[in-house]
Order: C-alpha cells, then sequence, then structure tokens
C-alpha cells in the first residue's frame, strides 16, 4: 500500500511544473553559451554557435505537452519570423525524466521531420540549460538581442490555448522592436504550458 502511495505521488508531482522564485532576469546575458547540445541531425550545437547578429530566441519545447501541440503552427511561423530578422533559432527539451518515453531521442527526431524544422532541435542533458534559464513550462521563450542580453521571455502571445482568440502577439511585437532599434513594449509575460520533466 505505501508503495503505491509513493507511486501515486510520484506522479502527480511529475504534472507540476518546477516553479522557480525569480527566473532569468530581463537585461542578464545569455548563460551556458558554449555548452555542446545534441540537435536531431546528429550535430551538436551551442548557443552560441546558433545566435545570428541580430540575436537568439531559445524556446524550451518537447513532444508531448498539448499546449505545445496547440501551438505548433505559431511556433513554426514565429521561428520563421526570426529566422527572416536574422535572430537565430534553437528548440531545447528538457524533459530528462521522459528520454524513455514520449521525449526520447528517437521520438524528438520524428516529431521534428514532422513539423519540418529547420532549426536545431536539442537535448538539454541533465537540464543544464533549463536550471541556468530557470525555465520550468513547454513553450517557454526567450528572447536575447545583438549583445547576448535578454530583452523579452515567456509565452508566444496572449492565448496559448487557442490561435483563433489571439489579441496580442507578444514575441512576434519583441522581434520586430527589437531589430528596429525600439524598445520592447511587453518585457516579461507568464508561460503557460506543461512543466518541465526534471529527473528528481
Amino acid at each position: 500500500m505505501k508503495k503505491q502511495i509513493l507511486i501515486l505521488l510520484l506522479a502527480v508531482c511529475s504534472l507540476v511544473a518546477f516553479r522557480f522564485p525569480d527566473g532569468l532576469a530581463i537585461g542578464a546575458k545569455l548563460p551556458k553559451a558554449d555548452i555542446k547540445m545534441k540537435d536531431i541531425s546528429g550535430r551538436e550545437f551551442s548557443l552560441n554557435d546558433v545566435k545570428k547578429s541580430n540575436g537568439l530566441l531559445v524556446m524550451f519545447s518537447c513532444n508531448t505537452c498539448p499546449y505545445v501541440k496547440r501551438n505548433q503552427d505559431r511556433t513554426r511561423e514565429i521561428c520563421q519570423f526570426a529566422l527572416k530578422n536574422n535572430i537565430g533559432v534553437i528548440l531545447v527539451n528538457s524533459n530528462e525524466a521522459e528520454r524513455t518515453g514520449g521525449d526520447s531521442y528517437e521520438a524528438m527526431q520524428s516529431y521534428g521531420k514532422g513539423q519540418h524544422y529547420s532549426w536545431p532541435y536539442v537535448v538539454d542533458k541533465d537540464n543544464q540549460i533549463a536550471d541556468a534559464f530557470a525555465a520550468d513550462r513547454t513553450p517557454e521563450c526567450y528572447l536575447f538581442n545583438k549583445d547576448a542580453t535578454l530583452v523579452y521571455k515567456g509565452a508566444i502571445d496572449d492565448n496559448p490555448g487557442s490561435a483563433e482568440g489571439v489579441q496580442t502577439k507578444y514575441l512576434h511585437n519583441a522581434i520586430g522592436a527589437m531589430v528596429s532599434g525600439k524598445a520592447v513594449p511587453v518585457t516579461t509575460t507568464a508561460s503557460v504550458g506543461c512543466g518541465i520533466k526534471r529527473k528528481m
């Protein structure tokens, strides 16, 4: 009986987002920028490898979260928009507790191919990047400028559950302002999604 209760508690904990009191602050420099991570192509990339002349978009993502799936089209659109503006793009899978399941490397390869990703989708081994960013959700976005300074963090837009209900495209607006040399209108928003599955 005690064993069953323990298993149930562990299962419940795995569904709850790992919360940090603060997080990477706006104005912070790009952390862990030279750590190499394995991409679904088999190559290895660091954040600095991917960064382009106008900056870098880091998005914590996965294969399994319903919110990630609801944002599939929007993820592709915003990543393509970033690339068109000479901003590097990297998707980071930090679900280390799911490496033998839906977020295995092989599952990532299949998912990335199905989504036609033309940017790196990498394994965050031991949650090094997620921990450095204090990221706790998927999807969760971090936009850095040409000087590798954080200018926006949070959600893609104001309605993660429904594309039809979107009124404000936070990340799109942040990219547009940043590349135009203007102040980002909204620098921080709440990320709504699934908790990153760290190893316990």
